[in-house]
Order: structure tokens, then C-alpha cells, then sequence
């Protein structure tokens, strides 16, 4: 259904040089921040004659965005954007990102084609719990949908009694949301006593945070649904960067004819060996409203070789440098400790990672929560067990804490792993 997945290797090249080189004249001559960008580290479009002069060029950065808001980025008059969407900017000045007619287009084509490689079909319902809003993930998988021509039901987030509901009476075969939001949908299909393999639903399509392997596989032991990979990010696209295919699993396909892919050390900046872990770095090829040139992502990851396509996979994403821990001068991500809870299978994926400092110590408190009410002395013993593989995994001794089933919030979108009160 997608063609254009089928091309040569050598053909991909091709064309990727082709749009680069369009991309890149694109934003010099239409982005005054990047411009000046280039004229300061002396390099011109010109310049790139093949793929490798890229890293030549400077990288674009989320303060970028931010220092250029609201339209300071627009490689179009804003009169020609025919929708605007934003971060949330809690963390500071919100980064806006505008669209052309034809850029949402192209964004519904590849949503669509994300979704066809995560399994779903013409005519399947497909439950949008996604965000709905100036967060791109409702509306970006909404458009996508309906490009492939099914029928969507625009739930958003939030209300997990009704969802249960709309699922198992609206018939859906794929549901889309954040892994860690499905989490809480099982718990109230459990709650409510249903099955959910008793109703439609046989495909998972989930992204906008970082999950493990063993999220995955609690997800698919849990609703008896093939749980898929799906990426973006708003400052390059939106959903639909790239996606796994359901036949596979084993990473998402990077749709390598619309984004070109780099893996950099994300304290040089400088390009890592092929296959070695580093920073993802995204530069659009077909972007009009607002192209990104080497976006650094800040996402952490390693490329890996097509399977399905010649396109090139990325692995699971292990974390973000700007969500790196440093505990004690030791370096921790949230999917690690993840990755130990779930080894245990009284525990479920709901945690939140709790830092404190006394005195000049830093002090970590895991807080997880069980998939029952345990007695005697077993959850005493599943946290001394939790902490004890926490420590041999990053060195750290950590004060675990298990609650009762429903313990810890849950999320109705991207989940809050970590509270850091030092």
C-alpha cells in the first residue's frame, strides 16, 4: 500500500541528498536564526556535496526554537500556516511549530503509513486516546487515521471508565496512547471485571515517552494486544517520524525519504560509530513551514540496519540527556529502573523516582506498587529483592517503597517518573 517503503538503497541516497540539498537552501534563505547560524560557523548550502558534509553544519536546538518565539522560525509568511501547535512550556518559553496545507498533508500521509506498519487496516475503528489540542499527538494520529481510511474515535485522554467503555462498544481493533496510560486502561478493565481479550482490540500503537521491553511485554501479557513502537516529535514533525512494523517489532523504521537520521556524543556534539549509542539528531527533507536542520533530539539511541525497508530502524529509546539522573555522581535513567521493577512480577509499571538530599547526600526513593494486596512479609521482601538489583545495576542504594494496587498517580498522558526535591 505504501510503495515508496520498497525503494533500493541506492535510490534512498539519492534522493535523500536531492531533498537535503533543498531542505538546507530552504531554511538559509528563509530562516534568518539559522542563517546567522551558518554565517558564524562559515558554512554555506552550498557547501553540502554529499551526505557526510552535513555534519558540517550547525545543530538547531530547542533554545533555538524557544529564543525565536512565537514565529521567529517560519520559513513562510505566517499568513501561509494553516495551523500552529506549541510544547506546554513548563519548563520555560513554549516552542511553537507551524504548518503549510501541504505539510499537514504530508504529515496524514506518514501518519498513515505509520500506522499500516503497525498493523492497522482500512475500515478498522481506531480509539484515539491521544491529546488532543496544541500537543500534536491527537491530531496528528487523528489525520493519519482517517488517511487510511478508518474510522476514528477522538476519545483524548482522561475519563478511564469511559474508555473502557467506548472500547469494548465501539468495536476497536487498534487503540492509540501512551504505553504507560494502557497500563492504567488495563487496570480498569480489571477493575470493571472484563476481559479484554474479549473485545476487539488486538493492536496497541503507543509513543510520546520512553518504554522498555518489559513494558511491552507487560502490556501484551496484560490486554492480549501486539504492543508497537511509534515516534515523532513535534519540533520535526509530530507522531509518525517513524514506527515499528507489527510483523517485526524490532524498532521503529525511520521514514528515512522525508527525515535524514545522525547519532552524535551528546557532550561533543561529534558523530559516533555506526551502531554505537548517542544523542538522535533529525533533520527534516520536506518540511515547508518550519524545516529543522540537525534538531538535536536529545533522545538516546543507536541506528540500526533496515530489515523490513532499507530505511534504517532506531533502537529503544534508553532515555533523554536531559533526563539523565545524576545520583551520587552516578548516571541513571528512569528506563532503568523500570526495566528491574518489572523483572519482578508482583510489581507493576507504575513508579516514581523520589530524590532528596541530607545533608550532602543525595537520598533515592523508588515508590512502586503491586499488582495485589500482599501479606505477610512479601513486600518486605520484593523491595529489599528491588533494591538489591538496583545496586548491582548502577551501584546506588535506593529506599523502595511498595503501595497497594492504585498506589501511585496515574497519568492520562506522558507519565512523571521522576520528582526531584534536592
Amino acid at each position: 500500500m505504501f510503495p515508496e517503503t520498497a525503494v533500493s538503497l541506492d535510490a534512498l541516497r539519492a534522493l535523500q541528498l536531492e531533498r537535503l540539498c533543498g531542505a538546507l537552501r530552504h531554511a538559509y534563505d528563509n530562516q534568518a536564526p539559522y542563517r546567522a547560524k551558518c554565517t558564524a560557523a562559515g558554512v554555506h548550502p552550498d557547501d553540502l556535496r554529499q551526505l557526510d558534509d552535513l555534519g558540517r553544519f550547525p545543530f538547531t536546538s530547542k533554545a533555538d526554537l524557544r529564543e525565536a518565539y512565537p514565529y521567529g522560525m517560519l520559513a513562510i509568511p505566517r499568513e501561509q500556516c494553516v495551523r500552529l501547535h506549541a510544547s506546554s512550556g513548563t519548563t520555560g518559553r513554549p516552542t511553537v511549530v507551524g504548518y503549510s496545507a501541504r505539510d499537514i498533508d504530508l504529515w496524514a500521509d506518514l501518519m498513515a503509513r505509520s500506522l499500516h506498519a503497525g498493523g492497522a487496516r482500512p475500515g478498522d475503528i481506531v480509539h484515539n486516546a491521544y491529546g488532543y489540542g496544541l500537543f500534536t499527538g491527537g491530531l496528528g494520529a487523528h489525520y493519519g487515521a482517517e488517511r487510511l481510511g478508518c474510522t476514528v474515535v477522538p476519545m483524548s485522554g482522561g475519563f478511564g471508565e469511559r474508555q473502557v467503555q467506548l472500547i469494548r462498544e465501539f468495536g476497536a481493533r487498534v487503540v492509540l496512547m501512551t504505553p504507560s496510560y494502557m497500563l492504567a486502561i488495563a487496570d480498569e478493565f480489571e477493575r470493571q471485571g472484563v476481559d479484554p481479550r474479549s473485545t476487539a482490540m488486538r493492536i496497541g500503537i503507543f509513543g510520546a515517552e520512553p518504554w522498555t521491553e518489559g513494558m511491552r511485554a507487560e502490556i501484551e501479557r496484560r490486554l492480549g494486544i501486539d504492543a508497537v513502537d511509534i515516534y515523532g516529535l513535534s519540533e520535526v514533525m509530530g507522531p509518525g517520524v517513524a514506527c515499528e512494523f507489527v510483523e517485526s517489532k524490532d524498532g521503529p523504521t525511520i521514514w528515512e525519504d522525508h527525515f535524514y537520521p545522525e547519532i552524535v556524543d551528546p557532550e561533543t556534539g561529534e558523530p559516533v560509530a555506526g551502531g554505537q549509542p548517542g544523542e538522535l539528531v533529525f533533520t527534516s527533507l520536506t518540511k515547508e513551514a518550519m524545516p529543522v536542520i540537525r534538531y538535536r533530539t536529545r533522545d538516546l539511541t543507536r541506528l540500526l540496519p533496515g530489515s523490513i525497508t532499507s530505511m534504517r530502524r532506531m533502537a529503544k529509546i534508553t532515555g533523554r540527556s536531559d533526563d539523565m539522573l545524576i545520583v551520587r555522581g552516578v548516571n541513571l535513567f528512569p528506563s532503568q529502573v523500570e526495566e528491574q521493577i518489572l523483572r519482578d512480577p508482583v510489581l507493576t509499571g507504575h513508579y516514581v523516582i523520589e530524590l532528596t538530599r541530607s545533608g550532602a547526600l543525595d537520598d533515592l526513593l523508588v515508590r512502586v506498587e503491586a499488582r495485589t494486596a500482599l501479606e505477610g512479609g512479601a513486600a518486605g521482601r520484593s523491595a529489599d529483592e528491588l533494591a538489591r538489583r538496583l545496586k548491582g545495576m548502577c551501584g546506588l542504594s535506593a529506599t523502595v517503597e511498595i503501595g497497594a494496587p492504585g498506589a501511585v498517580e496515574r497519568s492520562m498522558g506522558k507519565a512523571r517518573r521522576v520528582i526531584d526535591r534536592r
